[in-house]
């Protein structure tokens, strides 16, 4: 049938009955869960929801993105059904005593794209059963090539605090001649390629949204200190970046060569150069060595 979901058996579709029971209060963390066929891109989806002034809480799933964006307005786009595309809203910036959530300060905010490259991680590496790492700030590297990219974005002027929406962008089952060209050079594959044991979508999607919320759940309970609720260590434990020699491309078009060696409190990357230690708030990341 030209059209079905069901054509391509290596790319079933998602259910979103079955997500919602799975993720969606009681049962789980999320407080709504929107599945849709296509769109431009769910980033844009949750920010213009929070506009619209949806509670923190709701998670868009695409099974097609046809505008997805990156990092410095890039172009993300993946075949139907062949990845993993979503994007959350939260709002850190409110409290919820419910929850013995205090509001978070703006300055944390930073770590949401490394919180959510975590909760990535874990679930690539448990259920694909394949070594996966993370470059600063926002990629998911199996080898040296990009499986995934995460992008944060806020959403002013929302209420007491702006919202805040992030999106995952996933390759599960995009073939060689699918993948996509990164402008920075770094290859791309996807999970199939690199061999996983598993490239069911919906089991991923379960465990990526189920990491992400119980880490967010941690910081939030922490204030926000992304020390004491063990997500720094956890980051950089999991960081490719870290040990090696990189060049930063920083958005104002500098740049600045020298040796990765961690972390800080805010989520900064921190650069040993030839003038001293640089703690690099953005930019684009080339791996030297």
């Amino acid at each position: 049938m030209p059209g079905s979901p069901y054509t391509d058996l290596d790319r079933p579709p998602l259910d979103a009955r079955r997500l919602t029971r799975a993720l969606v209060a009681p049962n789980g963390p999320w407080n709504r869960l929107e599945l849709r066929a296509e769109t431009g891109s769910t980033n844009a989806d949750a920010a213009q929801a929070a506009r619209d002034g949806e509670p923190a809480g709701l998670v868009v799933v695409a099974e097609r993105q046809t505008a997805g964006r990156g990092r410095q307005g890039r172009q993300w786009e993946s075949p139907a059904r062949a990845g993993l595309a979503v994007s959350v809203l939260l709002r850190p910036g409110l409290p919820e005593p419910d929850r013995d959530w205090p509001a978070a300060p703006a300055a944390a905010y930073g770590w949401l794209p490394l919180l959510a490259g975590v909760a990535l991680v874990e679930a690539v590496t448990r259920l694909a059963e394949i070594d996966a790492a993370l470059k600063w700030p926002n990629d998911l590297l199996v080898g040296a090539a990009k499986c995934a990219g995460i992008l944060a974005e806020a959403v002013p002027d929302v209420g007491a605090a702006p919202a805040i929406v992030v999106g995952v962008g996933l390759n599960v089952t995009l073939r060689a001649d699918e993948l996509p060209v990164n402008p920075s050079g770094l290859p791309a594959t996807s999970l199939q390629l690199a061999g996983a044991k598993a490239t069911d979508r919906d089991p991923l999607l379960r465990a990526l949204l189920r990491a992400f919320a119980s880490w967010y759940d941690r910081w939030r309970l922490a204030g926000a200190d992304a020390e004491a609720c063990g997500l720094r260590r956890a980051y950089q434990e999991r960081c490719d970046t870290i040990g090696r020699d990189v060049r930063v491309l920083l958005p104002d078009g500098a740049q600045l060569t020298g040796a990765a060696t961690g972390i800080d409190a805010d989520g900064r990357l921190l650069v040993r150069t030839a003038a001293g230690e640089r703690a690099v708030a953005a930019g684009d990341v080339l791996h030297l060595r």
